[in-house]
């Protein structure tokens, strides 16, 4: 027993050197709420797309693309959530005949555990708990509606990676951030300046390693997103399992498991 949801590690051929992470889904590798799959979808592939760029590699404070982009995911996930929450009072949609059909989660391996950026690393250990908790959550179970405590839960992490993003970067007062329908605006967006208010150490760093980073099309692989039944077994950062299957054999070479660029 290991005591914890311990996000795994994608240590698999030569990814296993990128230190990537997926949501512990436990046993928990299908759903038959589509809007829980939709959101886990839109999450974790906006999250690796966030995570694989050049400034996760570096100490220094993001730029402003990345936190644009992380804004969008933010509103993104926010508006999925408030659109489709059903309040306890009102009565759910159900089916009369037609039952659906549970499908797999898909999973997309996403830089985490050699990340630099210490704000991004904690963004996304929010949202790989986020994640961790919609693919584990009993609603999984409820094919077409999802509840307001399921968003509850879900949108926590979301709102403390918004909340943390706006008051450490943005400079935005506490006050304001912490509001259930704070957005920040264009106006805030266009006030970035990290120079204003962190110090010299945190605005240098040393040049990170160029000759060692996939392409977008090496990545193609994994940014198409895996189903949870073509993975191996996989363990935690950094003892786990390196690249078999239950049963000891090598994993084989396929689609999800092309190997990485070799530096």
């Amino acid at each position: 027993m290991s005591g914890n949801d311990a996000f795994l590690w994608y240590n698999v051929g030569d990814w296993g050197r990128f230190g990537l992470a997926i949501p512990n889904f436990s046993n928990d590798t299908k759903s038959q709420n589509d809007t829980i799959r939709y959101l886990t979808d839109v999450v974790g592939r906006n999250l690796q797309a966030i995570l694989w760029h050049p400034d996760a590699r570096l100490r220094t404070p993001p730029s402003i693309n990345t936190l644009t982009r992380i804004h969008k995911l933010c509103t993104r996930a926010r508006s999925i959530l408030a659109s489709r929450a059903v309040p306890a009072n009102i009565l759910n949609m159900e089916t009369a005949h037609a039952l659906p059909a549970p499908e797999e989660f898909l999973v997309y391996p996403t830089p985490y555990f050699k990340v630099r950026n210490q704000w991004l690393k904690q963004y996304a250990g929010l949202m790989l708990i986020g994640l961790t908790e919609a693919m584990q959550h009993q609603e999984n179970a409820r094919p077409l509606e999802i509840s307001e405590a399921f968003a509850g839960l879900i949108g926590q992490y979301v709102q403390r990676v918004y909340r943390l993003m706006a008051t450490e970067l943005f400079r935005i007062p506490l006050a304001d951030a912490t509001k259930p329908d704070f957005t920040i605006s264009e106006e805030q967006l266009a006030g970035y300046n990290p120079s204003a208010w962190f110090t010299s150490t945190e605005l240098l760093d040393t040049v990170a390693p160029l000759d060692d980073w996939p392409t977008e099309d090496d990545l193609e692989v994994l940014t198409n997103g895996i189903p949870i039944s073509h993975l191996p077994v996989l363990g935690r950062w950094p003892s786990g399992p390196s690249g078999t299957v239950g049963t000891g054999t090598s994993v084989p070479v396929g689609e999800s498991f092309a190997p990485a660029p070799t530096a």
